[in-house]
């Protein structure tokens, strides 16, 4: 039996794709798509789909409040955030409202297909960016070595906690909403405060090692 999928994406141009790709997929039948959560709230309890693919930001009633509301009239129904968002509070805040899965638009279709299918077999797909941030989010976070909360601003102990947690300068910068350069430059403030010369070095600092 084919798998029943449904959309909700405000995006036409992205809610087309997704339309594509589901309808050229053996084994999946599109069976609504909705433009906004408002039309989700509609369509989805008439149509009931087994896997819905929904964006997290629709400019009314968001893909997490759909989740909220649908989900425990049909507890069947799984649900598939497909977003561009990556924070760790609407990860969580999605699962929290009953989402099964959580993965990135830049996902590419075969790994979107993959990921419907291991839904519909019980399984809870993430993109592993998502993965990694919930895995982190569950180990315990490290004590922030004495002293360095006066040294530091909180800008800089903020990179510099992001240094230890393993992200490069780009992903630090596209967190933060800064330029990489920028990044760099406080990364050299932490380096002459804390008297150290490299990445390794600092993350000891911040683990008091």
């Amino acid at each position: 039996m084919d798998i029943k999928v449904a959309i909700v994406e405000d995006n036409s141009d992205i809610r087309q794709a997704l339309e594509q790709i589901i309808q050229m997929c053996n084994g999946m039948e599109l069976v609504c798509s909705c433009e906004n959560g408002e039309d989700a709230l509609v369509k989805l309890p008439i149509y009931e789909p087994k896997v819905v693919l929904t964006d997290i930001n629709l400019g009314g009633i968001t893909g997490i409040e759909v989740v909220r509301e649908i989900k425990p009239q049909f507890p069947e129904m799984l649900f598939m955030m497909c977003t561009v968002y990556e924070e760790d509070e609407k990860i969580f805040e999605a699962l929290k409202a009953g989402a099964s899965g959580y993965i990135i638009k830049k996902t590419r279709p075969s790994q979107l297909l993959e990921a419907i299918k291991e839904l519909n077999e019980g399984g809870a797909p993430m993109s592993s960016q998502i993965a990694r941030k919930v895995v982190m989010a569950f180990q315990p976070k490290p004590i922030v070595a004495d002293g360095l909360v006066d040294l530091l601003t909180r800008r800089e102990l903020e990179i510099l906690e992001m240094l230890a947690s393993g992200l490069v300068y780009k992903e630090i910068a596209d967190k933060l909403s800064i330029s990489a350069e920028t990044v760099r430059k406080h990364v050299y403030n932490v380096y002459g405060k804390l008297h150290v010369s490299n990445r390794v070095e600092a993350v000891n600092k911040y683990f008091g090692r």
